[in-house]
């Protein structure tokens, strides 16, 4: 029974947001792109019924499959693989640092795109939390998205339209991120609407920039990007920041007032929420 009958012969579950992948192509890219070997421990998040499982357990020292949908789990447990353990829960109240001790593991996920920023959260941590658990116990992350949101993941104030924002900045305050490939939608069953991509994330042992105050710099860049259509100065300053120090700090880094965020790279935005610190 090849992958999409084998697909179909399971009842999808629509509110889970399952389109499972059945593009034995894609599937192989997935763990060429993941570069295993016998030593590494793979955290799996929403399986499905396993297709790419059955792949992973072939190369990978571990697979560790993490899935909320108990019918799913059923079918998971039909694979015999001794490297394999199967967790029945939400990715988003597993403890990934309980899952693996003195390593760190490859995440590899396929995930329901409704919830790809709040699982972007839980792996990385936000752009303030130094000391995150999950992500002090991950080397990368390999992550099926819409095509839409890869192109923000890795976008810069280069980027054509609107596409640096906030979801740039932590993606990439913490990994240094790349697409690999767009993946059209007859490779899932069922379909989605809408094309997707593979990105990687090689997660960092350091944030992007050295900052005196992270907390500031999340307040920062929330009020920037928080009307996308008001200019630098008149954003913080509608956040609540005080518009002299916004003039004054703009003037002393040499930036146009009426400049956007999204033209604004992450190392500048850095330096606008240092200056503004030092001010409040």
């Amino acid at each position: 029974m090849d992958y999409l009958q084998r697909a179909k012969y399971f009842r999808t579950k629509k509110r889970l947001g399952q389109n499972f992948l059945i593009n034995e192509e894609v599937l192989n890219d997935i763990v060429e792109y993941a570069d295993l070997s016998d030593k590494d421990t793979v955290l799996e998040i929403g399986p499905g019924v396993g297709f790419l499982t059955e792949k992973l357990v072939k190369s990978a020292g571990k697979v560790i499959a993490v899935e909320l949908d108990e019918e799913a789990v059923h079918e998971l447990q039909k694979l015999d693989a001794k490297n394999l353990t199967i967790l029945h829960q939400d990715i988003l109240k597993t403890d990934i640092s309980s899952l693996v001790q003195n390593t760190k593991i490859k995440v590899v996920a396929n995930i329901p795109y409704y919830i790809t920023t709040p699982i972007l959260a839980h792996l990385l941590g936000e752009i303030d939390d130094l000391n995150n658990k999950n992500r002090n116990s991950i080397s990368e992350i390999i992550l099926m998205v819409q095509e839409e949101v890869a192109r923000r993941m890795v976008a810069t104030e280069k980027s054509q339209g609107k596409q640096f924002g906030l979801l740039s900045i932590l993606s990439q305050f913490w990994a240094d991120c790349s697409s690999l490939r767009t993946v059209g939608r007859r490779s899932f069953y069922p379909s989605p609407k809408v094309t997707s991509a593979l990105v990687k994330l090689s997660v960092r042992n350091e944030p992007l920039l050295k900052l005196s105050d992270y907390s500031y710099f999340r307040k920062t860049i929330k009020a920037a990007f928080g009307q996308r259509r008001k200019n630098i100065k008149n954003a913080l300053c509608n956040a609540g920041f005080d518009k002299t120090s916004v003039l004054n700090v703009l003037k002393l880094l040499s930036f146009n007032e009426n400049v956007r965020a999204e033209n604004l790279s992450i190392n500048d935005l850095g330096k606008i929420s240092e200056e503004l610190c030092k001010l409040k």
